[in-house]
């Protein structure tokens, strides 16, 4: 079981750039598919999740209407556009499994979440 992501890089503020996670070993269909990312001194946070049951969305506010998450179910890949990035949106950002969102507006990752290697993000003028 395995994930891999991709896709970072440094962009400008404003700029736009779209991250895969790619899944080998297990259905993407079963299992909820989330993006996290972690600030340097910052802790992780969840950013966005596709719920495994009927894959809509969830983002939390400060990215919504800016990052727009997706999957492909024949490609066992996940997606993350990420549109109007500002500097606030640096971080090295993973993908995970079994994520959930929160009544308090987050984004979490079970216990038994897969979490694939990090991928960074550096927007920056």
């Amino acid at each position: 079981v395995q994930l891999q992501a991709s896709g970072g890089g440094l962009v400008q503020p404003g700029g736009s750039l779209r991250l895969s996670c790619a899944g080998s070993g297990f259905t993407f269909d079963y299992y909820g598919l989330g993006w996290f990312r972690q600030a340097p001194g910052k802790e992780r946070e969840g950013v966005s999740c596709i719920r495994s049951s009927d894959g809509s969305a969830y983002y939390i506010d400060s990215v919504k209407g800016r990052f727009t998450m997706s999957r492909d179910s024949a490609k066992n890949t996940a997606y993350l556009q990420m549109d109007s990035l500002k500097p606030e949106d640096t971080a090295v950002y993973y993908c995970a499994t079994n994520c959930a969102p929160t009544t308090q507006g987050t984004v979490v990752a079970g216990p038994m979440a897969m979490w694939g290697q990090g991928t960074q993000v550096t927007v920056s003028s």
